[in-house]
């Protein structure tokens, strides 16, 4: 097997799916290195997207990809935006979490159900790289009322698309990654390597 040329910073087995899916370069995620996930303590997407990149950089010694993403609420502020994988605690596994940070963000919505999923990403040619190439991707749509579909991962069974009358669980992968933010962040991302 020939040496990765990149490693994705990320443990998220749907992130992972996603981003290898929309690459047509070779990824190895950082668990097969053994590489623990990198804090993510930042106010914002992308500082939290170029620590992830810097530190599995330095681990494995090859170039990073990583990716900072999360669901922004009008009604609440934008929130649970950078929080967005935590927003209902900690505890249990990531499927058990997904549940209850949908369950609570159903509870904390009234009539303004506004949204955004917003996805930074992050390219470093190396762990000290001085001119990382940055991405980002928005997608608008809004909060459900109640979950539908079975697709998909995280909040997508409440992120409704107005236009197509589905929630981002009730689209195929190939039709979530064209419309999707972290689609549309690494389509950007690869026209930035193309002008490199």
């Amino acid at each position: 097997m020939e040496p990765p040329e990149l490693v994705l910073a990320s443990n998220n087995p749907g992130k992972l799916r996603e981003i290898a899916a929309l690459l047509s370069m070779q990824v190895i995620p950082q668990a097969q290195l053994g590489i623990a996930e990198a804090e993510e303590p930042h106010a914002t997407f992308l500082e939290n997207a170029l620590a992830k990149a810097r530190h599995a950089s330095r681990a494995a010694r090859l170039p990073a990809l990583a990716d900072d993403s999360g669901l922004c609420v009008e009604a609440l502020g934008g929130a649970p935006g950078v929080n967005s994988a935590y927003y209902a605690g900690r505890e249990g596994g990531r499927e058990q979490r997904d549940a209850r940070n949908n369950e609570k963000l159903l509870r904390n919505l009234s009539d303004n159900r506004r949204a955004y999923y917003c996805c930074v990403v992050v390219l470093l040619r190396h762990a000290e790289d001085p001119r990382p190439l940055v991405a980002e991707g928005i997608w608008h749509g809004e909060i459900a009322r109640a979950a539908r579909g079975s697709n998909g991962f995280g909040y997508d069974p409440i992120f409704f698309i107005p236009e197509i009358r589905k929630t981002a669980a009730e689209l195929d992968p190939a039709q979530k990654n064209r419309m999707s933010h972290r689609g549309k962040a690494l389509a950007q991302l690869l026209e930035k390597l193309k002008q490199c």
